[in-house]
């Protein structure tokens, strides 16, 4: 693990393998390990850069200036630079899908392809919007996340608690750790999240390979989301994952990870 400082707030990051550069968001309450699985595998042939979002996993809370995931894709772009990276292909799970193609708007040019996972870049329909807004308020005001809580996400996240029964114990601890400051960072980058920016305009420009993909029992972003992303964007490919819900690289990683590594060789052949 490596660090990079910005605005007196570090980055951790993981940084492993040779090649052309993948740079893995993670999804929303998760961190950069939930990616092991597909970065044991593309790490043979590529150099994979796997950050942790701020307030997660080894980061510090983001920076005070930190308001939207505009302002993050900055942030990853900054990284690149201290990296000495100029151009890079990016994977992101939900909440890493909607900066990663903040960071396509941004940064064009430098964005070699990008894979869309269990995400949508619109705005949050209402209802849900409404309900994660509830569920934020309630960790901002107890300054952790309570079983109530802790069962909501858990509900949302997973396709079959049965099927995940070691993920969902995983990531319900994770939850149960979180108290204090880093609840109420958490809370906010959730409201960063939740009320992001409608992108859908942005990314019917986009230019560059792009695959979607989606866990077939995904709730929070139903399959109709990224078919309707897949219509937006001109010549990307659409992938659904059979028996996943919304974190379908760890429900099904042996599947997740050939998708990924068929798509990138493709790209690099």
């Amino acid at each position: 693990m490596s660090k990079f400082t910005l605005d007196a707030q570090k980055m951790a990051y993981t940084d492993i393998g040779q090649g052309p550069v993948i740079v893995f968001g993670h999804a929303y309450l998760w961190s950069r390990e939930m990616w092991a699985p597909q970065v044991e595998v593309l790490s043979k042939k590529y150099r994979c850069i796997v950050p942790d979002f701020w307030a997660h996993g080894d980061s510090d809370l983001a920076p005070k200036s930190m308001n939207s995931l505009v302002d993050y894709a900055k942030h990853l772009v900054a990284l690149m630079d201290h990296l000495n990276i100029e151009q890079f292909s990016i994977v992101g799970m939900e909440l890493g899908g909607m900066w990663g193609t903040e960071v396509v708007s941004f940064v064009p040019h430098r964005v070699k392809s990008l894979v869309m996972m269990d995400t949508f870049v619109g705005l949050e329909p209402e209802v849900a919007h409404n309900k994660y807004f509830s569920l934020l308020d309630m960790v901002e005001s107890s300054q952790m996340f309570s079983d109530s809580t802790i069962e909501s996400f858990l509900a949302l996240f997973f396709a079959s608690e049965h099927q995940a029964a070691e993920l969902v114990a995983q990531f319900g601890s994770g939850l149960a750790s979180l108290r204090g400051e880093r609840a109420i960072e958490t809370a906010r980058i959730g409201r960063m999240i939740f009320g992001r920016r409608d992108q859908i305009e942005d990314i019917e420009m986009f230019a560059l390979p792009v695959l979607i993909a989606v866990g077939e029992k995904n709730v929070p972003r139903p399959v109709l989301e990224s078919y309707l992303m897949h219509d937006c964007i001109t010549g990307s490919e659409f992938v659904q994952v059979q028996s996943a819900g919304h974190i379908s690289n760890l429900e099904q990683p042996e599947f997740v990870s050939k998708m990924l590594d068929d798509f990138f060789t493709k790209l690099y052949q």
